[in-house]
């Protein structure tokens, strides 16, 4: 049982992941038209063995990469051969489950303190000390 390591305490089993090679297009010559070396990486988040807080982030982070029914799909199409496209396949989805696996941290509500409080209205004080002199130079204007 072959096991895809992503951090050092999460791994999935490489049966979770499912592969198909398909014919890939641009440039190529007749190499693009007679070999199917684009893979296209599907991983069904709902039934992998990730831990759901990490299975609700990676939905989140997918985007479009998102099916309707839940499937992760990766597609990798820039290199010539089928072994260096499945690998450049499988480590952006490595990346992504790594990225998925970061906890954010949480908030924690704080109050500001005593010498931001008198900054703040002594800008205000100020602030209305400017707009007050605008009021007596425009009445004195007319």
């Amino acid at each position: 049982m072959a096991q895809l390591q992503i951090t050092d305490r999460l791994a999935i089993d490489e049966r979770e992941i499912d592969e198909q090679f398909v014919r890939a297009s641009g440039p190529g010559g007749q190499n693009v038209n007679k070999v199917s070396t684009a893979v296209q990486l599907r991983f069904d988040i709902a039934s992998s063995s990730l831990p759901d807080d990490v299975k609700a982030r990676l939905r989140a982070l997918a985007g479009k990469r998102l099916t309707s029914d839940g499937v992760l799909v990766i597609v990798s199409r820039e290199h010539r051969t089928q072994a260096m496209n499945r690998e450049a396949a499988r480590a952006r989805l490595v990346a992504l489950l790594q990225q998925a696996a970061i906890r954010p941290r949480t908030r924690r509500a704080t109050k500001p303190g005593k010498a931001a409080k008198e900054r703040r209205l002594g800008e205000k004080k100020q602030r209305a000390g400017v707009k007050s002199g605008r009021r007596q130079s425009a009445r004195n204007d007319e």
